[in-house]
């Protein structure tokens, strides 16, 4: 008995380290993630991080100088959206492989979701297999 208790133990430690490794990966990806948009008529471009703070703006030729201050500022403000849209994209796709069934990864991105969605309070989100071995 004492044999397979540890057998079982070691199993959840191994288990352990590798859902922590895979964890540590999913946070360097999910930091590396960064999106770049440009302006429809390429006034502006704007680069967003993993969390859509903006790292660079760039104009580029001189169109911008002929647009009035508020026709400027909707440019930017649009394709910062637009750059932000896709960084929330991107790392919706790399955390989509590990969300629980169910979870639309743009939503958990976003946060959009409840708490009641994410932590339901019919229990855990399981596998239906799971959920039958345990109605046993």
């Amino acid at each position: 008995m004492s044999g397979e208790r540890d057998r079982c133990v070691e199993d959840l430690l191994q288990q352990y380290q590798r859902q922590r490794s895979g964890l540590a990966e999913l946070h360097r990806r999910m930091q590396e993630v960064s999106a770049t948009a440009v302006s429809p008529r390429r006034e502006v471009s704007v680069t967003v991080n993993h969390n859509g703070g903006v790292t660079d703006i760039k104009f580029t030729g001189s169109a911008y100088r002929r647009m009035t201050p508020q026709e400027l500022s909707a440019v930017i403000m649009r394709t910062l959206h637009d750059a932000r849209e896709q960084a929330a994209d991107e790392a919706a796709r790399i955390i989509a492989p590990i969300l629980p069934e169910g979870l639309n990864a743009r939503d958990v991105v976003s946060g959009r979701l409840s708490t009641e969605q994410l932590v339901p309070s019919s229990g855990p989100r399981m596998p239906q297999v799971v959920r039958e071995q345990l109605a046993r």
